[in-house]
């Protein structure tokens, strides 16, 4: 491990000037630090998408307050699913801004490496300074998605930062055949208590087949958050434990137990809702039908009950261990 951290931050130095890179010894460069209500576990989420690119920028700018405050917002949006279970730590980060993604062209390039360059070093910040051994989740919705499994991809082949995995939710973000063929040491997640793993979904509409985050033509992978099943069996509305919508502070706005039904297409691999009106989840950013903005939120008390039964099962998996 310590071989491939001094790689990671040698390469960091070479491709970008390290006086350019944020300094994650500072708490100012985390957006949370040792947040949340307390716990056994840590959380390194890492925020999505927040920087529209209105001034023809491509990377958000981190002397930028009122896109950092808004990227705060965006955790918080989340946070309720997290905070009861784990400590919470989610660094500032130069992302890319959303016209990368409408472009499509999120997937290489300097834009890219700029963004995830951060990430990777605040990992690592983590990983040498704060975690001390504890067990932790990875979380990402979106661009924080994609960066979590590229974190997954680079790091995690190594048994010993394998083991201290609980999960890793790659909310918002696809799982191809190309990734798993690649990085055959990623694990998909196949039941509700299974550890370890990825855990990943992209909510959308029955006729819908094409997305910046899914494209026509491609096939994802993931779990059903209402039946934790992998495959298309059907779950109805009853089994919705509450769509939760919050603000930018995290409180929940409304709530509505049994939303939608949802089952996981065959083709697409995409989750498809059974009991949403296109039109009540309108956004300006998708087409009607693409439920991105709504990963979370359509699924909040299933998810939040999930990090619990993960992070229960993590531990318990570690106690028998030791008394084998």
């Amino acid at each position: 491990m310590m071989r491939k951290l001094i790689f990671a931050a040698v390469f960091l130095c070479l491709v970008f000037p390290c006086s350019a890179s944020p300094d994650y010894s500072s708490p100012d460069m985390w957006a949370y630090y040792a947040e949340g209500n307390g716990g056994e576990a840590d959380l390194f989420i890492i925020a999505p998408t927040v920087d529209m690119g209105v001034d023809g920028n491509m990377n958000m700018s981190l002397s930028d307050e009122k896109t950092k405050g808004n990227l705060v917002g965006a955790l918080n949006m989340e946070r309720g699913i997290f905070e009861d279970s784990t400590v919470m730590y989610s660094p500032f980060y130069r992302q890319m801004t959303f016209p990368v993604y409408a472009e499509r062209i999120s997937e290489e390039g300097e834009h890219l490496d700029i963004a995830y360059g951060d990430i990777r070093e605040a990992f690592i910040y983590y990983l040498e300074n704060i975690n001390d051994g504890r067990p932790f989740i990875l979380a990402g919705f979106s661009q924080g998605g994609q960066m979590t499994l590229m974190l997954l991809k680079e790091f995690f082949d190594e048994e010993e930062l394998a083991d201290q995995l609980i999960a890793a939710y790659v909310i918002g973000w696809r799982i191809t055949d190309e990734d798993l063929e690649e990085y055959p040491h990623l694990k998909l997640a196949e039941r509700e208590d299974d550890t370890g793993v990825i855990v990943s979904f992209n909510t959308e509409d029955v006729f819908v087949n094409d997305s910046i985050i899914v494209p026509e033509g491609v096939k994802t992978y993931g779990i059903n958050p209402l039946n934790w099943k992998t495959n298309s069996t059907v779950a109805d509305k009853s089994f919705n434990e509450g769509g939760c919508f919050t603000d930018y502070s995290g409180a929940i706005i409304n709530e509505i137990p049994n939303l939608t039904g949802a089952y996981l297409d065959e083709e697409r691999g995409t989750l498809k809702t059974l009991d949403i009106e296109p039109s009540d989840y309108s956004s300006s950013l998708f087409p009607d039908g693409v439920y991105h903005l709504y990963d979370y939120q359509f699924f909040f008390r299933n998810l939040q009950s999930n990090v619990s039964v993960r992070t229960e099962a993590w531990f318990m998996n570690c106690s028998l261990q030791e008394t084998a």
